[in-house]
């Protein structure tokens, strides 16, 4: 198994989630209701590819979720598209 898919510690798991807090409400509800789906088991993988996508701005992050574009270079990698797609995906009811 690849370092990469280990999960997160708790302590790595809580710097995350501090590092999503947003400024548009809209995207702390989509990153907030993958959190409570997928959090708890994490890996080290998605992370990283949560953290690409928190670096970007608050209006481009929303543009993304909401599939007003798509991700492009550098952030076109398996891993961030991945994550997006479980982002974007409503919970099942």
């Amino acid at each position: 198994m690849d370092e990469l898919d280990d999960r997160l510690t708790p302590v790595e798991y809580s710097k995350l989630q501090w590092r999503c807090r947003r400024g548009l409400l809209e995207n702390d509800l989509f990153i907030q209701r993958y959190l409570d789906q997928y959090g708890s088991a994490m890996t080290v993988r998605e992370a990283r590819a949560m953290y690409a996508l928190m670096d970007l701005s608050d209006n481009d992050l929303l543009d993304l979720l909401l599939r007003r574009k798509e991700a492009e270079a550098p952030l076109d990698t398996p891993d961030v598209l991945k994550l997006l797609e479980r982002m974007r995906t409503p919970l099942p009811q």
